[in-house]
């Protein structure tokens, strides 16, 4: 199992206040201690925009000497992808909205033109940096708070316009929160149809209470790569209302109680907890296992 904890860049791009260079790095070391072991670390995209981004060059170059890391950086465009490049993410995420009216409230520009994007960064990636990975998610992939319904085979049509591509990782993310279990093993099986193993992984929010439900669903058709946020920060700016992201700790929880071994320690976590409260001391946490504690009965996975 993978877990890659994107707190650091979705969770605290909606945070009230701006978290110093300084707490996130603290926050990362401390998640990285905790075994997590992919971190999305922040977004190249214009401080004008997300100012709570404007250090995500310092946190990376900070980042990646963490032994056994994996750095992942969002990049909305080529320009940011050539950012992360030379900041030395081992990653670049970029997003591709499914839904016309998130991708142009987020990008400017339709889902379309941001698939031609997408192929531009794959050309530029393969000639100048072969030995980073890219991968993309493709946002509002549930439902649109915009838009509304999201047709699944508009889902399947833009997964496999990003496949002709060559892109090889491709993520599906409930950018608002929207999914039922029904809705993501129904998804998850008609992308898969399309583009093979090039569907990697879920990106879920619990904007109606269904985050880990749905991380359930998807575990149950296949997925072994989730995104999740310590405390359940976030959500997207470009949707209005999103919420956070499923809680990471409760996930790690769920994965290792069902024997499915993350290498992530829970009371690393707890730890990790207490670090990002230090950081952003007004910012609400959610989840349960804090809430309750770690059960006595509990048995992390072989």
């Amino acid at each position: 199992m993978t877990v890659c904890e994107v707190g650091p860049r979705d969770g605290l791009q909606m945070a009230k206040s701006i978290m110093t260079t300084e707490a996130k790095c603290a926050w990362i070391a401390g998640l990285a201690a905790a075994g997590v072991r992919e971190i999305e670390v922040g977004s190249f995209v214009p401080a004008r925009l997300i100012p709570q981004m404007a250090d995500t060059d310092a946190v990376v170059r900070f980042a990646k000497g963490i032994a056994g890391l994996t750095v992942v950086a969002l990049a909305p465009n080529l320009r940011g992808a050539q950012a992360a490049v030379a900041a030395g993410a081992h990653r670049v995420s970029v997003p591709v909205s499914v839904s016309e009216g998130h991708s142009r409230a987020n990008l400017n520009r339709s889902p379309d033109e941001q698939v031609a994007v997408v192929g531009g960064i794959v050309a530029w990636m393969r000639d100048n940096a072969p030995g980073v990975e890219l991968e993309v998610a493709c946002s509002t992939a549930f439902g649109c708070s915009i838009d509304g319904v999201v047709p699944e085979a508009e889902v399947v049509r833009i997964a496999a316009a990003l496949a002709a591509h060559g892109v090889s990782q491709i993520g599906l993310a409930d950018t608002v929160g929207y999914a039922n279990p029904a809705q993501i093993r129904s998804v998850v099986r008609a992308v898969r149809a399309e583009v093979g193993p090039a569907l990697v992984g879920l990106h879920l929010h619990d904007t109606m209470g269904l985050g880990i439900a749905n991380a359930l669903a998807g575990l149950e058709v296949g997925i072994r790569d989730f995104d999740a946020a310590l405390a359940g920060l976030g959500g997207c700016p470009f949707a209005p209302g999103a919420s956070g992201n499923i809680v990471t700790e409760d996930l790690v929880f769920m994965l290792e109680s069902m024997g499915f071994a993350t290498g992530i320690d829970l009371d690393g976590l707890i730890a990790a907890r207490a670090l990002l409260h230090q950081g952003l001391p007004d910012e609400a946490m959610h989840g349960q296992l804090a809430k309750a504690g770690i059960p006595r009965i509990f048995q992390r996975a072989a």
